[in-house]
């Protein structure tokens, strides 16, 4: 198994260096793949600050990712929780946070939009400090 850094995941995604592109797909079709969620974290920033890619289009490709069926994602089911939170306009950081943290009661946080965004009636409280 193969573990990926950013700059992999974003070539593979954005397509913007040919050679490193061609590198990265070779090794998504014939290797078993982890992606940290670290990773997939930072991958988010990138795309959508640096290449000002829409949440929509971020959310869809971690979505074809994840379907893959050599690909293993850290904490899947805290990433597809964050993913869903995403799509209905939360912060992918502030979703992948707290669904990271689903065995705590409280996640406490200076933040008053995660708390504003946070979905109601889950497990873990936000709590501002």
């Amino acid at each position: 198994m193969h573990a990926v850094d950013t700059n992999v995941l974003v070539r593979l995604l954005t397509g913007d260096d040919a050679g490193q592109t061609k590198r990265a797909a070779a090794l998504f079709k014939k290797e078993a793949i982890y992606i940290p969620k670290t990773v997939l974290l930072e991958t988010e920033w990138v795309l959508r600050r640096l290449y000002r890619l829409e949440r929509e289009v971020v959310v869809s490709a971690f979505r074809k990712l994840s379907g893959l069926g050599n690909v293993e994602i850290e904490q899947p089911l805290a990433v597809t929780q964050a993913l869903q939170w995403c799509e209905s306009g939360m912060d992918f950081a502030d979703a992948l946070h707290l669904a990271s943290s689903h065995n705590c009661r409280i996640f406490a946080t200076f933040d008053e939009q995660l708390k504003k965004s946070a979905p109601k009636g889950i497990k873990t409280e936000v709590r501002l400090l």
